[in-house]
């Protein structure tokens, strides 16, 4: 690491420059109201307010830099506003537009003044009043606002003799950038403005194909060397850490900045390029939580790159994660994508796959609670079946019933307009339509929280009552009313039933199963902006959630016990290796269930003490991917340093983990969700 970036990321994990952040609270939304202005024109106008009130900090050895100096974006809706839309709509995620992916790559080459020219064409054709003009104006303020911090950050560069930033400025983000290093001043401000929108879980998308002309052409022009470019590359993945602390996620460190490399061309052709090579190293040096990086593979993936990522989670960062093109390509096909949209694929904040530019898909909307819909039927059903198959009959319907109710949920969704997000979108000025109105592709998705325990307590019914006959309807239901106390015996008898994760048929039919009746549930339906919904293998948050308000389970597991992580086996139960729980894992067709949710597996980190190790890892995931896998989330982890570090928080102020879709700084999360890593099993070789 040059001395340079060196300094800017001690600057980082020192965290003091968070104390340049201003206290004041703005709020406009009383004004816009007695105004009784458009809610398009409100979301600009709150934009170029907060651009205008904004400082410029750089410091010393910035090249890039940028930080947020207004701690909090207000709302636009008066609190009366606010009360009666939420009590008529639906409302997802504060109603904001996030967890998108912009077009980069179209947005870098015509530059703002390109997409300035083309909204003011439009106005000119609308009607005094229209919507649609009022949208237009919005944009244009968005567009100001942009220049105003371009011109913060110029004047500043300039009184500190930033001579390179200081001419950067000059042309980006207005028009197109003619080299490397001016993309990535660029593509800074950009995701800045976004977040000072009250946009969030920001994607940087493909950064390496929609970047790779400008790193190509100085590389060849003898403009930059790659040492430059990877010193360049490391300022501008520590820049994108310093406003974490104001990222508003469940979690700290839940910011969504996800970014992806590989994968293929519309053509599909690989492009994976030196760039992509250059992030991982530049995230392998760092060692920090954003961005995170993903890596699109497919069965003619060189052994070269599965071992480039396994490097980078041998540093316990939690990523990459890897998404399979041979069965993602295909499932978004199935869902509807055209097949050049679906070999563009990227993901969103954690794993969903979504399309950049044209795409206003709500990926993560709601989920399924599998192990709920299991014990209801448990519950309800076990005490009147006669047979198995019977009992499955019942949890198939109820799948049903509760993909049902959460499809209906979901209608009459209020969104807030996002005018400076529709700038970045492909289509959204051509169209003159907001992209909180909708995009090319509208579908909604659906996680699938705690399958695992689902199929182990389903897999304990079978063995224990239907087939052994050792215990009885009425003692395991009692069992379960007493949270298995005083019923040992009973609880051993459950806890060594087959398990999925150990490669036995008996106990992966029923994911098969599950699964299958998930995706059967929302075959054919459609949400209210014509879109499908998608069914998942993730859990997001919903496996904490979920979990402790939820009694025991026929598993063994106990009231308020914490489900899997994703797309995983479930805590506390022991395989004999990993390759049995990717065997169990693989079985189902997960292009029917393929909204996102990858198989998460932690390894100890002495797994990696050596080039062998690490060979074997990375031939593992190669192994997941010719067989099938959808997606894999690795983590290298070390449960005596967690529980160090739980105890004594001031000794590990940067240790990273994976929580679920993304990674934090383990000191900094909730107690319910450092004790959930600790039980996560971890393989040793």
């Amino acid at each position: 690491m040059k001395e340079r970036v060196a300094k800017i990321y001690e600057r980082l994990l020192d965290r003091r420059y968070r104390e340049l952040r201003s206290g004041k609270d703005y709020s406009f939304a009383e004004e816009y109201a007695k105004a009784g202005l458009p809610l398009s024109i409100r979301a600009g106008d709150r934009l170029l307010k907060l651009a205008k009130a904004e400082k410029a900090v750089l410091f010393e050895e910035d090249r890039i830099g940028m930080m947020r100096t207004i701690r909090k974006v207000p709302p636009i809706l008066t609190e009366q506003e606010q009360e009666k839309i939420w009590r008529e709509h639906f409302i997802f995620d504060g109603a904001q537009v996030n967890n998108i992916s912009s077009d980069y790559a179209k947005t870098l080459s015509m530059g703002m003044a390109g997409k300035k020219r083309e909204i003011e064409a439009k106005l000119k054709d609308c009607a005094a009043g229209s919507k649609e003009g009022d949208l237009y104006k919005a944009m244009l303020l968005s567009v100001e606002a942009v220049y105003v911090l371009a011109d913060k950050y110029r004047a500043e560069a300039e009184k500190q003799g930033k001579t390179e930033l200081a001419n950067a400025l000059k042309r980006v983000p207005m028009e197109r950038p003619e080299s490397y290093y001016q993309a990535l001043v660029m593509l800074r401000l950009l995701n800045y403005t976004l977040w000072l929108n009250a946009n969030k879980h920001n994607t940087l998308g493909r950064f390496d194909v929609y970047m790779y002309p400008y790193y190509k052409a100085d590389i060849e022009n003898g403009n930059l060397t790659r040492e430059e470019a990877l010193a360049l590359t490391q300022e501008f993945f520590i820049d994108l850490n310093f406003d974490a602390d104001l990222y508003p996620g469940v979690q700290q460190g839940d910011n969504g900045q996800s970014m992806v490399l590989g994968g293929c061309d519309e053509e599909g052709k690989s492009v994976f390029n030196d760039l992509s090579r250059l992030c991982l190293e530049a995230s392998l040096e760092l060692k920090l939580i954003d961005p995170k990086i993903n890596l699109r593979v497919d069965s003619n993936t060189p052994e070269e790159i599965y071992l480039l990522g396994t490097k980078l989670t041998k540093q316990g960062l939690g990523f990459p994660q890897y998404s399979n093109d041979d069965v993602v390509v295909p499932a978004l096909v199935e869902m509807g994508y055209e097949l050049k949209d679906a070999r563009n694929y990227v993901v969103a904040a954690c794993w969903e796959f979504i399309i950049p530019g044209v795409a206003m898909d709500i990926v993560n909307i709601d989920a399924l609670n599998f192990p709920k819909i299991m014990l209801d039927t448990v519950k309800a059903e076990l005490e009147k079946t006669a047979t198995f198959g019977e009992l499955m009959d019942k949890v198939k319907e109820n799948i049903a019933k509760d993909c049902d109710r959460l499809i209906n949920s979901t209608k009459n969704m209020f969104m807030q307009p996002s005018p400076f997000q529709s700038i970045l979108m492909t289509d959204c000025i051509a169209a003159g339509k907001d992209i909180s109105e909708g995009a090319k592709y509208n579908n909604y998705g659906f996680h699938g929280a705690g399958l695992s325990t689902a199929v182990d307590s389903l897999a304990a019914v079978r063995k224990c009552v239907y087939e052994d006959k050792s215990v009885s309807a009425s003692e395991l239901l009692k069992a379960l009313e007493d949270d298995f106390e005083g019923h040992t015996d009973l609880r051993n008898k459950l806890l060594k039933a087959p398990k999925m994760g150990s490669n036995d048929d008996e106990a992966d039919e029923i994911a098969v199963m599950l699964l299958n009746d998930f995706a059967d549930s929302l075959q054919g339906k459609k949400n209210e902006r014509g879109g499908i919904f998608r069914a998942g293998t993730g859990s997001a948050m919903y496996y904490i959630w979920f979990s402790s308000e939820l009694g025991a389970t026929p598993d063994g597991r106990k009231a308020g016990t914490p489900f899997a992580a994703n797309y995983s086996p479930s805590l506390d139960v022991k395989f004999e290796g990993v390759l049995s729980v990717i065997k169990s894992f693989i079985k189902p067709d997960l292009k029917r269930v393929c909204n996102g949710g990858p198989l998460t597996l932690e390894f100890h980190d002495t797994v990696f003490k050596n080039e062998e190790g690490t060979a074997k890892v990375a031939k593992l995931v190669e192994i997941f991917v010719k067989n099938g896998g959808h997606q894999l989330q690795l983590n290298a982890v070390n449960r005596d340093k967690l529980l160090d570090a739980q105890k004594h928080p001031e000794k590990y102020p940067n240790l990273i983990v994976r929580v679920w879709g993304w990674s934090g700084y383990f000191s900094e999360l909730d107690t319910v969700y450092q004790n959930q890593i600790l039980k996560r099993l971890e393989f040793v070789g």
